[in-house]
């Protein structure tokens, strides 16, 4: 095959020996009955020692399947095919024996869902102790719980003594992640492949996950596969950078020619949809029509042609191999067109045009009566403890008095780490009920003295699209019912809703013939935009969005913001949008209020909050945000954060962030016991409301 010898010569220069890696002509297929699953097809790839190479491409794409079969963890009924050579053997030919003395010691995998791979009933300690052990059988016991505590000091657990005794489900995400990390570097292998490490983590932690990684590579020699669908991620991280679709290698060079000169239009597609957190909200995002094929149901010629604006007759006869068309070496394309691209004659921003810049928008006035009101709200939860005699023995402070305030047509984001309050706060929301503590106003109406027929046409005004679509929806009901549903609860006579499911499904780009399928015969962006019609289907005058695309692959996400924009300019919504991604954020609001364990740090105009943020979680945040350009990348300045989000149970006097802040650590004695002993609270600075006793003195630089 062309796409093998370019790939093994191309590696020969660049390392002047034999890769550790070699992946020739690999393919793995799922027998199934209503057709064969070819879910890798005839990928080449190779990885030198010390090399950080960059996986990419949409879900299903092949990209876990093909280093799955590299550790030999496909079940025994995948047919797999081709070479698969680890520093010259082979290691389709070993059976499992064989493979387990390589796994752990020469190749290490840290998987997506570390709650999954580890064990629930063992501690963490025992857990790394046992990769130790697996491999030096002469290691003490003592030696081996030594060690485990050593890795996990080196990963950034703090207090690793105590850690080490704990059990998986006493770790936060981002600590079991680590502890993921100090297993697969327990034995120095040669080669660490990491599959979505950082894909269910807030920015923050994604940030210190990429760094072990790094310093993991640094101490170890190790090279690193890293399978992501996060472009940002591969910018500031790997050196080449391979991109799958349908099961196929489509375009493979280091990261500055990939992202500088796509040779592929898929690529150009996915760079041109991933939104940039300098630039974002300047312009309307570029979205990948269509979705990928089935894999049990190929389309003759190239897969991604249905897709491709640029698609000639030979695109949907002939599949084009990776081959290098010209241009740097090593940077090959999968693409009849590559040529025309290379030389300019078909020009990239042709292919995937960047949309016009976006109007500047006409905000509504800023002194309108606001359509929602909150203000102090506070929800603590009892923690319990006990069988039959249950008594309290804590508090977990979820809201701890949050204020803001939503104006007509106007979207404020809501953003901060896991476990900060944001769910809640929109719960409590939609909940209707007088809170704890604190009030709620909707359109006026302060809620908890409202009868019950208020409190029903109240709910019509606002409405809320949850994160997981598929979850969301009952499975048994065709697609008329789940969208008409907010309807019948409203005493909506059946033909209406019918003729208004319609119209909404027309509204969010679905075809209105789509009314009798199930939720299971759509996609993940498909499902979305029916959630986004079931909101809708009242009239909302606000609609809360709980994480609306951290799903969906860039691609789709694209499709889905513009949707919202859209909708919110035709229809005057306003939005409440809570997410982790800060790009989307900024794409799509008006205003952002930043929260940390339970109240609100940092509220203000978007603009002037991420260009110039003032309190130092904040600026932590921006600066841990990836940007999709690796010259950015490696040049940044970031400010990272000690250690993971402490527990909302536990009470922490003075300013809840101190424990991590980084301008604390640089005060005199004077100004940290201020921070000591009071909690700030929110006062105006420069157009911003900041809680920060020392916002003067913040002098912390974001990349």
């Amino acid at each position: 095959m062309p796409e093998t010898v370019i790939a093994s010569q191309t590696t020969a220069t660049r390392s002047g020996g034999r890769p550790l890696l070699e992946v020739k002509n690999l393919s793995v297929t799922f027998p199934q009955r209503s057709g064969d699953v070819r879910a890798v097809r005839d990928i080449s790839y190779t990885i030198d020692e010390g090399e950080f190479l960059g996986i990419v491409g949409e879900s299903g794409s092949g990209k876990s399947v093909s280093s799955l079969a590299i550790m030999g963890l496909l079940p025994d009924t995948a047919v797999i095919e081709g070479e698969i050579r680890y520093n010259g053997q082979s290691l389709l030919g070993m059976n499992d024996h064989e493979l387990s003395r390589i796994r752990g010691s020469e190749i290490a995998m840290v998987f997506q869902d570390p709650l999954s791979a580890l064990t629930p009933v063992y501690t963490i300690g025992d857990q790394i102790a046992e990769a130790l052990h697996l491999h030096d059988k002469a290691l003490s016991t003592q030696a081996a719980a030594v060690r485990a505590v050593e890795l996990l000091k080196l990963v950034g657990i703090p207090d690793p003594e105590r850690r080490a005794l704990a059990f998986p489900h006493e770790y936060s995400g981002g600590m079991r992640q680590r502890a993921m990390i100090a297993m697969a570097i327990a034995n120095d292998p040669r080669l660490i492949i990491a599959d979505e490490p950082t894909t269910a983590l807030d920015v923050t932690i994604q940030a210190q996950i990429l760094e072990v990684l790094q310093e993991a590579k640094r101490l170890t020699g190790a090279a690193v596969s890293l399978i992501t669908h996060d472009l940002g991620v591969v910018a500031g991280q790997a050196d080449r950078v391979a991109v799958m679709y349908a099961g196929k290698l489509v375009e493979h060079g280091t990261v500055d020619e990939v992202f500088a000169e796509p040779q592929m239009p898929y690529t150009i597609g996915l760079l041109r949809s991933v939104p940039n957190i300098r630039t974002a909200g300047t312009a309307r995002l570029v979205q990948l029509e269509g979705r990928p094929p089935s894999l049990a149901n190929l389309p003759r010629g190239c897969p991604f042609a249905p897709r491709c604006p640029v698609a000639i007759d030979i695109c949907f006869t002939d599949e084009p191999t990776l081959v290098e068309h010209g241009g740097p070496d090593g940077h090959t394309a999968a693409c009849h067109r590559s040529s025309e691209i290379i030389s300019g004659q078909l020009s990239r921003p042709e292919i995937f045009p960047r949309p016009e810049a976006l109007a500047q928008r006409v905000l509504p006035d800023a002194t309108a009566e606001p359509v929602l009101v909150v203000k102090d709200l506070v929800k603590h939860f009892p923690l319990m403890k006990g069988g039959v005699f249950r008594r309290q023995v804590g508090t977990v402070r979820a809201v701890d008095g949050v204020s803001f305030a939503l104006r007509p047509g106007r979207t404020l984001a809501i953003v901060g780490e896991s476990g900060c309050g944001k769910t809640t706060t929109i719960l409590e929301l939609m909940e209707m009920v007088q809170p704890q503590s604190g009030s709620i106003e909707i359109t006026g109406k302060r809620v908890g003295r409202l009868g019950a027929r208020e409190l029903r046409e109240l709910r019509s005004d606002i409405q809320i699209v949850f994160q997981d679509p598929a979850a969301a929806v009952d499975p048994r009901l065709p697609i008329a019912d789940v969208v008409g549903e907010p309807l019948l609860a409203q005493g909506v006579p059946r033909h209406k809703r019918n003729e208004r499911v319609a119209e909404l499904l027309d509204l969010v780009g679905l075809d209105p013939s789509m009314l009798d399928r199930y939720p299971h015969e759509f996609s993940g962006g498909q499902r979305q935009r029916i959630g986004i019609a079931r909101g809708l289907a009242t009239d909302p005058k606000i609609l809360v969005l709980d994480e609306p695309v951290s799903a969906l692959d860039v691609s789709i996400q694209a499709g889905v913001i513009n949707l919202l924009q859209d909708l919110r300019d035709k229809l005057g919504l306003s939005l409440i949008f809570v997410a982790h991604d800060l790009a989307v954020v900024r794409q799509i609001a008006d205003d952002v209020a930043v929260m940390y364990l339970g109240k609100i740090v940092e509220y203000g105009p978007i603009a002037q909050v991420f260009d110039t943020p003032k309190h130092p979680y904040t600026q932590a945040l921006m600066s841990a945000a990836p940007i999709p350009d690796p010259a950015i990348e490696r040049t940044r300045e970031r400010v990272l954060l000690d250690g993971d989000l402490p527990s909302p149970a536990e009470k922490i006097d003075g300013c809840r962030f101190r424990t991590r802040c980084p301008l604390y650590k640089i005060l005199d004695a004077p100004r940290r016991a201020l921070c000591d002993a009071q909690d700030p609270e929110l006062i105006d600075h420069e157009g911003d409301l900041v809680a920060c006793h020392h916002v003067d003195r913040n002098t912390l630089v974001v990349g």
